[in-house]
């Protein structure tokens, strides 16, 4: 048996001990309340991976991930803009769109609202060719996607060599049942 295998059965063990020292009988055990009071702060916003590190300049970080999705559109959307046009030479010439048909403005806007949508009633994926943006399954390679969406052009052809992260599999298989996952790393 391995050694911290042996310390969390020890562990256990010993709470077992220490709860079943308790005489009072008499009170029932009751649920733990919850308690929402207090300050909370938002530290991080990343809806769709990888959106707010490319498109959110480093001195607008907290303003974005403090911003509530419903106003990020409106603040943030120029500044995806500029940094959209600056990365990608997809966007160079006016009338440029993406395989969605979306020029560099309507783009950014879409993105610039960083929420994850999720399709409640059809399929969820982040692309499959058909459907765009309606969740993310565990399968979907999204960054791939987003590189062809930023770099790929009219039909995902222009600039091959920044269109994909070339990881196309994982290291193991999802389960078929929850929690869907592989197993880390032994």
């Amino acid at each position: 048996m391995k050694t911290y295998n042996l310390k969390y059965i020890t562990m256990a063990l010993f709470s077992l001990f220490i709860i079943s020292c308790d005489n009072n009988d008499d009170d029932m055990p009751t649920a733990p309340t919850l308690d929402f009071s207090g300050t909370f702060v938002q530290k991080d916003q990343m809806g769709r991976p990888a959106i707010n590190t490319v498109f959110v300049s480093a001195a607008s970080k907290d303003a974005f991930n403090t911003t509530i999705p419903s106003e990020q559109g409106a603040m943030f959307q120029s500044m995806f803009e500029t940094n959209l046009t600056g990365l990608s030479p997809a966007y160079t010439n006016d009338g440029d769109t993406n395989a969605l048909g979306l020029d560099a403005a309507t783009f950014t806007g879409l993105l610039a609202t960083d929420v994850l949508n999720v399709s409640l009633d059809g399929t969820t994926t982040f692309y499959d060719g058909t459907n765009v943006l309606t969740g993310r399954a565990l399968a979907d390679d999204v960054i791939t996607v987003e590189l062809l969406l930023i770099f790929g052009g009219e039909d995902f052809s222009e600039n091959p060599n920044l269109s994909d992260d070339n990881v196309s599999t994982n290291d193991k298989d999802f389960l078929t049942s929850f929690p869907y996952l592989a197993s880390p790393w032994q």
